[in-house]
């Protein structure tokens, strides 16, 4: 169980159906909703929230890193590995 926020949680069981294969579900308790979803529904919808945290964590380093800022770099950093190479 994940506790979202005070009096609302998400659950996530398996479970049998009537004939006798796996379930994924995944309830909202606070509201009474489920996605009853086959294992591969199961998996293809984790893919996609693993892949957006991923691209949501990217971002946020992005924003926050001192190395990897965007726009223009200083005159003396713009030069290439083969010109620093023969730089004396």
């Amino acid at each position: 169980m994940i506790e979202l926020e005070p009096g609302n949680a998400l659950d996530i069981v398996l479970q049998e159906d009537s004939h006798g294969r796996d379930r994924v579900v995944v309830a909202l308790q606070a509201h009474g909703c489920e996605l009853n979803l086959t294992p591969h529904q199961a998996r293809v919808l984790a893919t996609e929230l693993i892949m957006a945290v991923n691209r949501a964590e990217g971002r946020s380093n992005l924003k926050h890193s001192p190395n990897m800022v965007r726009g223009v770099q200083p005159a003396g950093q713009k030069r290439g590995l083969v010109t620093q190479a023969f730089a004396k």
